[in-house]
């Protein structure tokens, strides 16, 4: 140090690992968040052919199945007007969530040799995962409105608007659980499983193959538990800006939208999605402290 120079002045501020901003230093950590980004996208399709391809070839092969078991089979297209566009718009906003959490949950310990080595953000991996997933989706929304169009798709701009609430709304869950299964997962390995049992009933518990007045007929006055499911209320928006704008109104009259969808459970949803997201970014932050020696 130079003569004179008083060592007073030259301020260092540290920063305790694991006692970070949380998901603020994502935000403040975009560049880091890009690249891990890319990353995974380069690694899950190192030594494929069809690459980014797979993005269309698994959500139109899960159509086909549930399409020909459940419209042709089960014949609920007869029901259900125009039960192809009602069925992939389900698939496609569902199956966000369940590659965003599958994905979330796994991205600890699938990053353990980066966070071994040195320290970053550790929310930087569960989000990067989310993000990832977005991208994937991006593909399939193209073909979904592509779809739409043929059948002679004119939305609102209300409608539009509410489809990206949606799906923030449900980025914002998939954070949430991501942050809190993928700390968990460090610990306690059986959390994977869990998540994987959770990702196979998440498409049978939301109006995906079906017609949500089917569960109302059931459930009677125990619907409002159905209704309480963030996806479920975001599966209904994606049918209402999707699916409703290639029915007439006799068609229309078959499938009525769900009461109070967007003034009372769209805002319970997004409550709900938050409160989720807090939750996770808690336990994360007490959990992550560690993960370096558990890993």
């Amino acid at each position: 140090m130079s003569a004179g120079r008083n060592p007073s002045s030259v301020s260092t501020q540290l920063i305790k690992p694991g006692h970070g901003r949380g998901l603020f230093d994502v935000y403040s950590n975009r560049f880091l968040l890009k690249l891990l980004v890319r990353k995974e996208i380069k690694v899950r399709y190192r030594g494929s052919v069809l690459g980014l391809l797979w993005s269309y070839v698994k959500p139109l092969m899960q159509f086909l199945i549930y399409f020909v078991a459940l419209g042709i089979f089960l014949n609920l297209q007869h029901g259900t007007p125009n039960y192809s566009i009602y069925l992939f718009a389900g698939i496609v906003f569902v199956n966000f969530f369940t590659e965003s959490l599958g994905n979330a949950t796994r991205s600890i310990l699938d990053n353990r040799d980066l966070i071994r080595k040195i320290y970053l953000p550790r929310e930087l991996f569960p989000v990067a995962t989310v993000l990832v997933s977005a991208a994937h989706f991006l593909p399939q929304l193209a073909v979904l409105v592509g779809a739409c169009l043929l059948a002679g798709w004119q939305p609102s701009l209300i409608q539009l608007l509410m489809v990206i609430v949606a799906f923030i709304m449900v980025a914002i869950l998939a954070t949430g659980l991501g942050l809190l299964f993928g700390a968990a997962n460090v610990y306690f390995r059986d959390s994977e499983n869990i998540v994987d049992m959770i990702l196979m009933v998440v498409t049978w518990a939301s109006p995906v193959l079906y017609i949500w007045t089917m569960v109302q007929r059931v459930m009677g006055p125990w619907y409002w538990v159905y209704q309480m499911n963030p996806l479920t209320v975001g599966v209904e928006i994606f049918h209402w800006a999707f699916w409703y704008p290639t029915l007439t109104a006799d068609q229309i009259g078959l499938a009525p939208l769900p009461p109070d969808l967007l003034g009372f459970w769209l805002p319970v949803a997004i409550a709900i999605s938050v409160a989720i997201l807090f939750l996770g970014q808690s336990v994360f932050r007490k959990l992550s402290i560690h993960f370096a020696q558990e890993l």
